[in-house]
């Protein structure tokens, strides 16, 4: 995977935490999305879930494309009552973007192989 110096930024601000239980980030979604867009992945696709009755979105979908490199980022993002900041999952060009030092269950470091087993 590309480096990702947007993203690295943040983690390095304390603005984008490794959730191992979630497999997910916890930040705000647009410190994400920007950082991604300074990344040089321009936005092709968002769009915001609204299924509470608070109307507060519930998560929602980026999508963006850098051109030159044609490489794809996506972001997911699920909002949680109560929470400042999302679960943010984030994928370049098919490889989840997790936290380096992230270990699963097993012991084994987290390696994205694109299937199971």
């Amino acid at each position: 995977m590309r480096e990702m110096i947007g993203l690295a930024e943040l983690r390095r601000q304390g603005r984008m935490t490794w959730m191992e239980l979630e497999n997910g980030w916890v930040a705000a979604p647009e410190d994400i999305l920007t950082a991604l867009a300074e990344d040089g992945f321009a936005e092709c696709k968002r769009e915001l879930t609204t299924s509470r009755s608070d109307s507060r979105p519930a998560g929602g979908v980026w999508q963006g494309v850098d051109a030159r490199t044609a490489t794809v980022a996506s972001a997911i993002w699920v909002n949680r009552p109560g929470w400042q900041q999302a679960i943010v999952f984030i994928d370049v060009d098919g490889q989840s973007f997790v936290d380096p030092g992230a270990v699963s269950p097993s012991g084994a470091s987290y390696r994205d192989d694109g299937g199971e087993g």
